[in-house]
Parts: structure tokens; sequence; C-alpha cells
């Protein structure tokens, strides 16, 4: 009788050791799996990353620290100097028009919505135009850079009208912010250029009405010389 009680109870406590036993291999299964995780770590992409860092530390002391994660290039100081010009224009003008401001890598980009310049389908410049290129032309005067002026419509063709196609109005209304700056707000001619890109450069999906409106724009590009930009 004891002897059978005494081998139950062997039996039962030999079985105590499956699961701290399981436990402990998951454990060593997750450490290698992190261990391999650790070693894929691409060291192209880590030494691109520490050169961005040493470039924007090494500006510090002309206070030129900002960067874009733009395949993890730095800005240059040229770059973060126009975007100090025009920052404060933009802030101020953006509670009344639309207007957007970001940086590419050929210069800074002042955006303009469609509402701001111009009637639907027509490219003569509305009133409320007026105040928001006059605010950027005087800050414009004050530049060597070159800008270059792009138009650019959504995706919906044109019927009717004065224009055969997005391609015409989106080059007429680029055109006539251009004269407008020449012609009424004395910027040089030679600073200027203009273009018409029609809808093959979207900021937005043309599937909704808020994407067609950001789509439909004008943008004042002033081009970073230290990025090639003449």
């Amino acid at each position: 009788m004891h002897h059978r009680r005494r081998h139950e109870m062997n039996e039962e406590d030999t079985g105590r050791w499956i699961v701290p036993y399981a436990d402990f291999v998951t454990l060593l299964f997750v450490f290698f799996t992190a261990l391999f995780a650790i070693s894929q770590v691409d060291m192209r992409k880590l030494g691109q990353f520490s050169g961005s860092m040493r470039t924007a530390f090494s500006q510090a002391p002309r206070e030129k620290t900002w960067t874009v994660i733009e395949g993890i290039k730095p800005l240059s100081a040229e770059a973060i100097d126009l975007r100090k010009e025009f920052m404060g224009v933009v802030s101020v003008l953006k509670d009344k028009v639309d207007i957007s401001m970001r940086t590419e890598a050929r210069g800074v980009v002042v955006s303009l919505g469609e509402r701001t310049l111009f009637q639907s389908g027509r490219a003569t410049l509305s009133a409320e135009a007026a105040p928001a290129l006059a605010a950027l032309s005087e800050v414009l005067r004050r530049l060597p850079n070159k800008v270059t002026i792009e138009g650019h419509t959504d995706s919906v063709p044109l019927s009717g009208g004065a224009y055969a196609s997005n391609w015409e109005l989106s080059t007429a209304r680029a055109t006539s912010v251009l004269r407008h700056m020449v012609e009424v707000l004395s910027v040089r001619p030679a600073q200027l250029s203009a273009a018409g890109y029609a809808e093959f450069r979207p900021v937005a999906p043309n599937e909704t009405p808020e994407g067609r409106a950001k789509n439909r724009r004008v943008d004042i590009v002033i081009l970073d010389t230290s990025a090639g930009g003449r």
C-alpha cells in the first residue's frame, strides 16, 4: 500500500520540470531572435544617418541645426536661411489666404491655392491675390536667388472656356503671377521664370474634392544656389 503511494508521488514529481523547461526554451528563442534582428542593421543607412547628424551639429555655432529626413540629407545653410526669410510672412498670411511652405532638394517652395489667386477655370488674378503677392515680393526683392513660378491644376479635364487643356491653364496662371510681380511689384524680370505642369505634379490624391483643391495651386520656388539652382 505504502509502496504504491510512493510510486505515484514519484511519477507526479518527475513531470514538474516540463513547464520551466518550456519557458526556458521560449526565452532562448526570443533571445536569439533579438540577436539576429540586431545583426541585420543596414550599416550603410546607419553611416548616412551618423554623417547627417555630424554635419548638423558641426553647424551649431551658426544656429543652423535643422535637418530634413529626405534620404537622411541635411538642409543646406542657404535653405535654412531661405526658410527663415519666408517663415514670418507665410505665418502672417496663413490666417487670411490659402498658403503653405515646404522645403525640397531644389529650394523653398511657397504654395498659393487657387481660391486665393483665381476664379475656377480662369487665369486672371483676383483682388485677394494682390496682398499675398505683395508680401512675398517684398522678400523676393531682397534676395539674389532665381525664382520659378509653377502653375498646377487637378486632373479634371477642362470643358469649354478660354483654355484648351490644363496645360494652357496652368501655364497661363504661372505667367499671370509672374507678370504681376514684374509689372506691379517691381521684382527683377531676370530673377523669374514661369512653367505650367497641368495635373502631372500633384501634392494630394485627385480622387477627393479636398485633394483636387490642394492640387490647384501656384508654387513659387526660391531656388537654393548651393543645391545647383541658378
